[in-house]
């Protein structure tokens, strides 16, 4: 699965995982896939895995911009993906302002889903 988004029933907040299933030439990312997670973390550190978490930063910044909704974190990811280990991103979503101990209303819950469908697309990760 190229796109993982959970969303916490208790917090007005939701996980989401962008995994890298091709190469992305761009960001001098050629391997995207370890037998082991240890070998995942050269990626995590690469200069090219920099400059795609920058551009990343970018997107987001410009795709919640009046959208309810801000990113509380944003870190590279270990993805399993059946035998294998692939890098990804891995961010946090909140909806400021919800009420504390309830989940993210629907609308934000939307959002959500449509921004890391734009991520994913315009990064190519998968």
């Amino acid at each position: 699965m190229a796109i993982k988004i959970t969303h916490d029933p208790g917090a007005p907040t939701a996980a989401v995982e962008l995994m890298i299933t091709r190469p992305l030439p761009d960001y001098d990312l050629e391997v995207v896939e370890a037998r082991v997670p240890r070998d995942v973390d050269g990626i995590l550190v690469s200069q090219g895995f920099r400059d795609l978490m920058d551009d990343a930063q970018g997107i987001l910044d410009r795709a919640l911009v009046d959208a309810g909704i801000e990113i509380a974190q944003l870190t590279g990811a270990i993805c399993p993906d059946g035998g294998v280990y692939r890098p990804g991103i891995w961010l946090v979503l909140r909806e400021p302002g919800a009420v504390a101990g309830q989940g993210m209303s629907a609308a934000a819950r939307e959002r959500v889903a449509a921004v890391a469908k734009e991520l994913r697309a315009r990064l190519a990760l998968s």
